[in-house]
């Protein structure tokens, strides 16, 4: 059996990562696996293949950055070819981003099945182009692969027949647990001279938070009231630093701006964070497995169970709700953490078992 497996930009290689892993060590089945250059700044790409020990890819597309009409449509057309030289038997989906919906949308047409990895979560936002990738992708995928219960409920209630839905876990959580080790071995806390607990986490990325002036502006607000309180590492994406600097939002004493680090090092800055701020899906999930309390900068979720199960909040973008739950983590008034049902590290091979076994 050929897989195609498909990433395009940095949270995709975290989740390709334990289905290469299976896939070589269980046989049976060869994975092509393509690139889009969706993200394509070695920070947010090489780097994530040199640490997950992914394979190289045996083809690029290199889209770089764009609208998202412009990558959505650049993917298709340069996707085209490979899959009709390659025939794969499966098309392999992660995730939500604009390369996801674009390769499931060519595969589809062509006639090659797909299996969409994290399918079914939804933040019931239009507004997010994410839950549009999301939900295209969902509806034209033969497998869905699904993390949390509530994942099972959205397709059933969009009509999709429960002999294509398949709650298996999540792959992010795989990925997590193998690496364990090798994330506590990583140094970037005596890099940045931090004490364990003695920092929080924050990263921004929406174009809904970062984009927005008034918004951004705020957020920083709440940021310059916790920094009084707890030192406040930022590892900023390359989208965000303008917008910060256009506002004079970089001169932050206790805010602690650095580049974006790989997997490993990003990994370590959450484990031992007294709490995470974030707009970040994937981190609401690591942050729940991990056991650290993480406050969610946005006024809705497409992951409830870290919610329900974990030790995410959501606060919205109100400075005075963010202050408020920060001083509550301070003062030690966090939820307990739960981890989710399957989330056990064997995602990965639930989703091999039913694409190459049948069940």
């Amino acid at each position: 059996m050929k897989i195609l497996g498909v990433v395009g930009a940095r949270p995709n290689f975290v989740k390709i990562a334990p289905l290469a892993w299976e896939i070589r060590r269980r046989g049976g089945a060869t994975l092509f696996l393509l690139h889009t250059g969706q993200h394509y700044d070695r920070r947010l790409s090489d780097v994530f293949f040199d640490e997950l020990q992914i394979p190289e890819p045996d083809a690029n597309l290199g889209i770089g950055s764009g609208s998202h009409a412009a990558q959505t449509a650049e993917v298709m057309k340069r996707i085209e070819p490979v899959l009709v030289e390659q025939k794969p038997d499966i098309v392999l989906v992660v995730g939500d981003v604009n390369s996801t919906v674009a390769s499931a949308l060519t595969a589809v047409k062509l006639g090659f099945p797909v299996a969409h990895v994290e399918a079914g979560l939804r933040s019931f936002d239009v507004t997010m182009p994410e839950e549009i990738n999301r939900r295209v992708t969902d509806q034209i995928s033969r497998w869905l692969f699904v993390t949390e219960k509530s994942g099972v409920e959205n397709l059933r209630r969009e009509g999709i027949p429960d002999g294509q839905i398949f709650l298996v876990g999540n792959v992010m959580i795989d990925t997590l647990y193998r690496c364990r080790d090798r994330i506590e071995g990583s140094n970037i806390l005596d890099t940045l001279k931090l004490e364990s607990r003695g920092y929080a986490l924050l990263t921004l990325h929406r174009p809904s938070n970062v984009d927005d002036r008034d918004m951004l502006q705020g957020l920083m607000k709440a940021m310059a009231k916790i920094q009084e309180l707890i030192p406040v590492v930022f590892p900023v994406h390359p989208r965000t630093k303008s917008a910060l600097q256009s506002g004079g939002w970089d001169q932050l004493p206790g805010v602690r701006m650095i580049d974006p680090l790989g997997y490993l090092d990003f990994l370590k800055l959450q484990s031992h964070a007294r709490f995470v701020l974030t707009d970040s899906g994937g981190v609401q999930e690591e942050t729940t497995a991990l056991g650290v309390p993480c406050l969610t900068l946005r006024e809705n979720t497409e992951r409830p169970a870290t919610i329900e199960s974990g030790t995410n909040t959501l606060v919205g973008r109100d400075t005075g709700r963010i202050l408020a739950a920060a001083l509550q983590y301070l003062n030690g008034k966090c939820p307990s953490p739960r981890v989710p049902d399957l989330w056990d590290g064997k995602a990965a091979q639930r989703i091999l078992k039913i694409l190459c076994d049948g069940r």
